[in-house]
């Protein structure tokens, strides 16, 4: 018996009608009885399979189309072309039926009562979500404890912070230990203390009751430190679908080795090393008295550099760094706007 998958999106496709304004007080008259729009494309043709219990980290920059495809994977929007299924259902057609079995966090839009105090917000989706008393017992235990929510229990949730009430919304989303968990943004607003409390629910869920993760946020250490595979977008456009491991060895082009050395290298002797090193393959990335950074792109460049350095310089130390994916994200982006802008 075939497994259904998570998630199933073929040719997924939105785009919006926009109404075309023209220049000017005239422009302006005549757009009162023109009804001339232009279709702007958000999501083209996204084809992605994702099975129950995986992790996925959705990322590009913003416009990419993130936001619209999570609405439409979740009911919200219907889609222009293509299909989409979740849990095999069609979220826009079911999307009460598919409520019960999926949490959301979008953002700064929470799911909590304004009025009642937080600890009264979970006995009520307790009860809407139907949730046995010991799957309750232990999400409830467990995003208290995580989240170090117990002060805030007994609190309306108008008198929370930013960060406050998307600690709550968080938990509030995984108290029913849902089948897939859809996160938009949900470390936004929160310090650094609160985030690592985050990733570390997400990683509790998705390991202990299987949720499904499909996460999407512009702080990529959210994404590498919970997930293992990455769904890239650009332009609504799918860029990449692969593991983390598949998405350095494809983007990072280069690598980085670090020299430490027992003495500063006299700086008449630096721009003739310089030119050797250009040489053997690699750049000097940054050049302090005793440490010195090159970049690399092959194994082969690696040899020479080594065999090139221990000749020229007394090397205390080697280290071989990677390039964070953090990192590779942003030259991804900066690539793209240059050859938009070229």
């Amino acid at each position: 018996m075939s497994v259904v998958p998570a998630i199933h999106a073929e040719k997924l496709s939105k785009s919006y009608r926009r109404r075309v304004k023209q220049a000017g007080l005239l422009g302006a008259f005549k757009g009162v009885f023109s009804s001339k729009s232009v279709e702007v494309p958000a999501v083209r043709g996204l084809d992605f399979i994702i099975q129950p219990g995986e992790a996925v980290g959705l990322i590009g920059e913003n416009g990419a189309g993130k936001s619209t495809t999570v609405k439409m994977l979740t009911g919200i929007l219907v889609p222009s072309q293509g299909s989409v299924t979740v849990l095999g259902r069609v979220p826009s057609r079911e999307r009460q039926k598919l409520a019960i079995e999926i949490g959301v966090v979008f953002g700064q839009r929470p799911q909590l009562l304004w009025d009642i105090a937080v600890r009264e917000t979970f006995t009520l989706l307790k009860a809407m979500y139907k949730i046995p008393p010991e799957i309750f017992s232990t999400t409830s235990a467990k995003v208290v404890q995580l989240l170090d929510l117990e002060p805030l229990l007994d609190i309306p949730v108008r008198q929370l912070s930013l960060g406050q009430r998307m600690r709550c919304d968080l938990a509030a989303a995984f108290l029913h230990a849902p089948k897939i968990a859809f996160l938009d943004e949900p470390t936004i607003g929160l310090d650094v203390v609160a985030k690592e409390q985050a990733r570390e629910l997400i990683r509790f869920m998705n390991k202990t009751f299987g949720s499904t993760i499909l996460l999407t946020t512009h702080d990529v250490k959210d994404i590498t430190e919970t997930c293992e595979r990455v769904i890239l977008l650009d332009k609504g456009g799918l860029l990449f679908d692969g593991s983390l491991t598949a998405f350095e060895e494809k983007f990072a082009s280069e690598r980085r080795l670090i020299a430490d050395l027992e003495h500063p290298l006299p700086q008449e002797e630096r721009a003739g090393l310089e030119a050797l090193i250009a040489q053997a393959g690699g750049k000097i990335l940054h050049w302090e008295p005793q440490r010195l950074s090159v970049a690399y792109t092959d194994r082969a460049a690696l040899i020479e550099l080594n065999r090139l350095l221990l000749s020229k310089l007394d090397v205390a130390d080697f280290t071989l760094e990677r390039v964070e994916v953090e990192e590779i994200v942003r030259n991804i982006y900066t690539n793209q706007q240059r050859e938009r802008l070229a």
